[in-house]
């Protein structure tokens, strides 16, 4: 059984993905960040980074409890446990090259990006400009590779395809102010529309839909959400 520690964000998303597309056995753990549940000892025991998403493998190596957090190191993990979505061996040197330049590019930048259009809306005009040209980049680069691809590596689909998924859905708000955002880059429409057309896409999208997270952007959320904004608690 794989608890799965969850927010509906796009890196949750990658790994509700995996685990619908392979039919994984799991449990939805709910972790309201807006409330700053990601901030409670007994989840950083699980993410010592405080953030989602996060597993638990009650069936991890020797039968024990395996921890695994990051959303591309639980993409990785999963899909050796299960052996799929990894494409060929000959595939692994850009399966990890794409997978971790979604990761510490497209991914957090995206995630930049909305932090200040929206969340630091006026307040840097140049760390605006910056992220969103960034992310506009790094949709370039990876539309550029799609080129004549069906798939990001070789020619199946995998964990790949579902990290960029995960993020590309939320292109319409990375890319504030663009009716049709992905229109600039139609390779990765065309990606993103075979995935979420697969019918595991669309229960990944179900998943959490029974929990009521908070949605009110209050001072609450804002301290849970960026802590490092505001001063210590005295005492």
């Amino acid at each position: 059984m794989i608890r799965f520690y969850f927010h509906p964000t796009p890196n949750p998303a990658k790994v509700a993905l995996f685990l619908e597309e392979a039919g994984l056995p799991y449990e939805v753990v709910p972790v309201d960040t807006s409330k700053g549940q990601q901030h409670a000892p007994e989840f950083r025991a699980i993410n010592p980074n405080g953030k989602v998403p996060a597993i638990v493998d009650t069936e991890g190596p020797a039968g024990s409890d395996t921890r695994v957090f990051d959303s591309s190191a639980i993409l990785l993990y999963l899909a050796e446990k299960t052996g799929r979505f990894l494409g060929s061996p000959a595939d692994k040197p850009e399966l990890l090259s794409w997978l971790f330049f979604i990761s510490s590019g497209l991914g957090p930048f995206s995630g930049q990006a909305v932090h200040f259009q929206y969340a630091a809306e006026n307040e840097s005009p140049y760390a605006t400009n910056r992220y969103r040209r960034e992310t506009e980049r790094h949709y370039q680069v990876l539309n550029d590779h799609l080129e004549g691809r069906e798939y990001i590596v070789g020619n199946e689909y995998t964990i790949a395809d579902m990290s960029a998924w995960g993020w590309v859905d939320r292109a319409p708000r990375v890319f504030k102010g663009v009716d049709d955002p992905l229109s600039a880059y139609p390779n990765i429409k065309r990606l993103f529309d075979t995935v979420n057309a697969r019918e595991a896409a669309t229960r990944a999208r179900a998943v959490g839909k029974d929990i009521e997270f908070k949605k009110v952007n209050d001072e609450e959320t804002r301290r849970s959400l960026f802590p490092s904004n505001f001063p210590p608690a005295a005492g």
